[in-house]
This record gives C-alpha cells, structure tokens and sequence, in this order.
C-alpha cells in the first residue's frame, strides 16, 4: 500500500522559518531508518506558501491565485510517499518522527488510489496508457 505523509503547515513554517539543525539532523536519521527500511519512495519539504500559486478550475476558465494561502493548518509543509504494509504500519513510523516544526504539529496520512480501485471504469487503452506513463517516469 502506497500513502502520502503530508506534515501540515505551522505560523512557523509559513513565515519561512528553517529548521534547527538538531531538528535537520533528526529528520535525516529518522529518513535514513525509513530508506533502509524499504519504505521511503520520496519526500521533500516545501517552502512557504506565499512562494506558491493555485490554479483555480471552473468548467473552461483557469484563474491563478498568487500565495500566500488563507488557514495555515491546512497548507502542507512537507511530505513522504511511503511503501508500507498499511496504515497500522504507516502510523507506527510517523509515531517514530520527530516532531517536524518547534511547536505543536501535525501529520497526515492518505491512502494512495492504486489502478485496481479504478478497474470499473479503467479501459485497457487507459490502463496501457497508465503502465507507459508510470515507466517512463521511473525511467527519469
């Protein structure tokens, strides 16, 4: 099962703040056990949202929204894309984190779609098309 690890935004992180290098060095051990353990695909942390856009979708038109976002404590701050059992085992590692910002925190985990949960509607051209997207990006 693949999930998406998303540390949510703080006052901190979006003001820019940069981690500690206690706080750095921590996270490099605890992605080091993950990336020994077979679980870590990728992760990165994202920097403020006032560096960001949105794209806003309404049938044809796109609007661009320049940051910085509205309700810090639902922006993203950083994420992981893990390999693991489940999500048993996905809580267990963030258990395992340190605490990502100075102060309180939190993190989110999210189940990825896999194409077997879209096997109703999935076409074999689509599914095909989906294996040749999947393969070139592990290509690059």
């Amino acid at each position: 099962m693949r999930v998406m690890v998303l540390v949510k935004a703080t006052k901190d992180s979006e003001a820019g703040l940069m981690p500690s290098s206690e706080l750095f060095e921590a996270m490099g051990k605890f992605n080091e056990e993950l990336v020994n353990a077979g679980i870590m695909q990728a992760g990165d942390g994202l920097k403020p949202s006032s560096e960001g856009k949105r794209v806003a979708f309404d049938g044809a038109s796109r609007t661009v929204i320049d940051g910085p976002f509205a309700a810090t404590n639902e922006l993203v701050a950083g994420f992981w894309l893990w390999q693991v059992k489940d999500l048993t085992e996905a809580v267990e590692w963030v258990k395992r984190c340190p605490n990502p910002m100075p102060g309180p925190s939190e993190i989110e985990i999210r189940p990825l779609y896999e194409m077997a949960d879209f096997a109703e509607v999935m076409s074999p051209e689509i599914s095909e098309l989906h294996d040749r997207n999947r393969e070139q990006m592990a290509g690059h």
